[in-house]
């Protein structure tokens, strides 16, 4: 299904749920929590938010008669998520759907007896979330968003698509616990690719421009982008910066592509929120998160934006195209 399709459909449905809760009253819903590190208007954290209703919905959930949605949009600011986090974990809802490190760390601060389902978080056991990813143990678990081996492949389309590209700046979120390990990753891959790697730290949009512009003074330079919340917040500058100083780009996150990024390589988040929609189902059944194991990624994509590329002036190998779950024209 198409995302404009699918944002419809959610709309569609969004609408019926008043009706659906006027039509019967009597049942007492059960509390679901929901805390983003985005704001409303974000375009790819609605369809995720939508993804995940759908699976509720597959599974026996209207919201309105025997669901309710507690959501809180945090955006990235870590004072709001923290307060929002206390906030959800005040109403004791019956299950917290958390994405990312970012709210998660947060939620497992304010409560340690309320289920956690995270669809997106890059390292749990590194981030002390979990005893082990087979048996979480404590209250949280959820869905892995890679693996630490995907860095290389980030290098290696970069390469495939702008082969010109001899220097490389890793752009990071200095929050996200699996950062270091990724950027070694790359480090070890880059000189049989002849591409010599640099990282920047991403924590606001003036450091990102200053550090963007500098380095791409000397040429033949790309960016590889990682995932995080501080780098998502800031997708579309990012995107935009690049585009400027024509510099190729690939991202961890489809999202990146939308906003006008060359090329991306990631888990399929939308898949990810949907399956979440599962362990939700499965706690509010009766399970424990502490018995859920946590859950590799099954579904990445390949999203390549063709205008982008003929911006940038580059020709996109017929192998590539062929391999892309998705092209952006």
């Amino acid at each position: 299904m198409r995302r404009r399709e699918f944002i419809t459909l959610v709309a569609g449905a969004a609408a019926a749920w008043p009706r659906a809760a006027s039509a019967q009253p009597s049942e007492r819903p059960r509390r679901i929590g929901v805390l983003v590190p985005g704001s409303s208007d974000d375009a790819e954290f609605q369809v995720r938010i939508g993804a995940f209703l759908q699976g509720l919905a597959v599974l026996g959930w209207s919201i309105g008669r025997n669901a309710r949605i507690e959501m809180r949009w945090a955006t990235n600011n870590a004072g709001e998520i923290r307060r929002h986090a206390a906030e959800l974990a005040a109403l004791a809802p019956d299950v917290i759907l958390a994405h990312g490190a970012s709210t998660v760390g947060p939620l497992l601060q304010a409560t340690r007896t309320i289920p956690v389902v995270f669809p997106i978080v890059s390292d749990p056991l590194a981030a002390g979330f979990v005893d082990s990813l087979a048996r979480p143990g404590g209250n949280a678990t959820g869905f892995m968003v890679s693996e630490y081996g995907i860095a290389a492949k980030w290098l290696e389309l970069l390469k495939e698509i702008a082969p010109n590209v001899t220097r490389v700046a890793v752009l990071r979120d200095p929050a996200v616990p699996t950062g270091p390990a990724q950027f070694g990753v790359i480090q070890v891959a880059a000189p049989s690719l002849r591409i010599e790697v640099s990282p920047i730290s991403v924590r606001d949009a003036a450091g990102i421009e200053r550090a963007i512009a500098a380095f791409a003074a000397p040429g033949n330079g790309g960016l590889a982008v990682m995932g995080g919340a501080a780098t998502s917040l800031h997708r579309t500058l990012i995107a935009a910066l690049a585009a400027q100083h024509k510099l190729p780009a690939i991202y961890a996150e489809r999202a990146y592509a939308a906003a006008g990024g060359l090329i991306s390589y990631g888990s399929d988040y939308v898949d990810q929120y949907r399956r979440a929609a599962g362990y939700v189902d499965r706690i509010l059944k009766g399970e424990k998160p502490a018995d859920l194991p946590v859950q590799a990624p099954t579904r990445f994509e390949l999203v390549i934006n063709l205008k982008t590329a003929k911006a940038l002036g580059l020709e996109v190998p017929p192998t590539l195209l062929a391999r892309a779950d998705e092209v952006i024209e």
